[in-house]
């Protein structure tokens, strides 16, 4: 790779004589952690008829993202569909774990000031 280029984080794959609506993702520098929870994410979703994803070796970061509509509508869609409700639910337990965080310094700080 040249200096200053940068490498694709996401590719989509399409074998010959397929259609739009079964197409595999290949998403680069991710491993089960993604992999799983975007999966669960996609399938989710009722016009999905396959999702599943495989890591093409342990010794590389990548995986295989596959998704098969039941034709209505785009892989893409369910693929971005599923991205977005992820980092909804991401930003969710983040939210509710730093307020747990607070209340737990704050009811902290309220029993040291009692004691004095």
């Amino acid at each position: 790779m040249a200096e200053g280029e940068r490498k694709t984080a996401l590719e989509m794959v399409q074998a010959a004589g397929t259609d739009r609506h079964c197409v595999t993702f290949v998403l680069h520098e991710e491993d089960h952690t993604l992999g799983n929870s975007l999966r669960y994410m996609i399938m989710k979703n009722p016009e999905v008829e396959f999702c599943g994803y495989t890591t093409t070796h342990p010794s590389e970061s990548k995986i295989n993202l596959r998704i098969q509509t039941r034709g209505t509508l785009p892989a893409v869609e369910p693929f971005q569909r599923g991205l977005n409700e992820l980092m909804n639910v991401c930003q969710h337990v983040l939210d509710k774990f730093e307020a747990s965080i607070k209340d737990y310094k704050d009811q902290k700080a309220s029993r040291n000031e009692s004691t004095f």
